[in-house]
């Protein structure tokens, strides 16, 4: 089973990936950018769900971190976002991120990313 780790710091936008994804995938659960961090050096992802607004280190530096790392790096990462203004999902691709989901978040857009990120 494919391991997803979900960085996010509202329970309510959490909790709604894990119970469109907990059927089919092996997650993990960070509140924070440390946490997220911690995790995917710990225990590999196949797939990290990064929101880009959390507390302490936000999710850009999460991510120039990742990319930084030569063993997290090729972990495919999907920004889940509020971040809709024209430009953010460019920005977000040209920092490193695979895809780009805007909240709330489209139950089949959520899917098919996650298929296409996941091979």
């Amino acid at each position: 089973m494919k391991k997803i780790l979900i960085i996010e710091d509202a329970p309510m936008n959490r909790d709604l990936l894990v119970q469109l994804l907990e059927d089919d995938y092996e997650l993990m659960q960070a509140v924070d950018g440390d946490q997220g961090l911690e995790l995917a050096a710990g225990r590999r992802p196949d797939l990290i769900l990064l929101d880009i607004s959390l507390p302490g280190i936000d999710g850009w530096e999460v991510l120039a971190r990742l990319r930084a790392d030569a063993r997290l790096r090729p972990i495919p990462v999907i920004a889940v976002t509020a971040h809709a203004m024209t430009g953010d999902e460019e920005k977000a691709l040209q920092r490193g991120c695979t895809d780009y989901i805007t909240k709330p978040v489209d139950e089949d857009e959520l899917w098919a990313k996650v298929a296409r990120a996941l091979g």
